[in-house]
């Protein structure tokens, strides 16, 4: 059973994202992003540094997935590369409401503190990763019409 619905357009297939198995990566990119940044979780350095970033990116993928099911993969990059960077971009203002939002639990998982370079890296590379992902377990199962 394919896990895409396909359906014929003028001079392209459009395929439909199964909503349900995004969800679910959305949800287990959550947790991995919530364990590689728990204490109990020992991690060697490198990951340890930017496994977050890089699955924060993947799960801002997923969710664009779940948003946009019939999107081509590459607008689904796009949208999750442009807001993976304002929301890194918006980190070098410093108003003082925002950063009052930032010192919640959600608002330092969402908006994170300050920018880094670094961080535009991981968001690349997560995004880049997962919409690989994507082709590689999902897309390229999908018979040719």
């Amino acid at each position: 059973m394919y896990r895409y619905r396909v359906e014929q357009a003028v001079n392209r297939v459009i395929i439909k994202r199964n909503i349900a198995l995004y969800i679910s990566l959305f949800l287990m990119t959550i947790l991995l992003g919530l364990l590689s940044r728990a204490s109990f979780v020992e991690l060697p350095s490198l990951l340890a540094l930017y496994a977050g970033d890089v699955l924060w990116a993947m799960m801002v993928f997923w969710l664009f997935c779940c948003v946009q099911p019939a999107a081509r993969t590459r607008v689904i990059v796009c949208l999750a590369l442009a807001f993976s960077f304002s929301i890194e971009f918006s980190q070098l203002y410093q108003a003082q409401w925002l950063n009052d939002i930032r010192h919640t639990r959600f608002g330092a998982l969402v908006l994170g503190f300050g920018f880094k370079l670094s961080d535009l890296v991981c968001y690349s590379v997560g995004i880049f990763s997962a919409a690989g992902l994507d082709w590689w377990c999902f897309r390229r199962q999908v018979p040719a019409t």
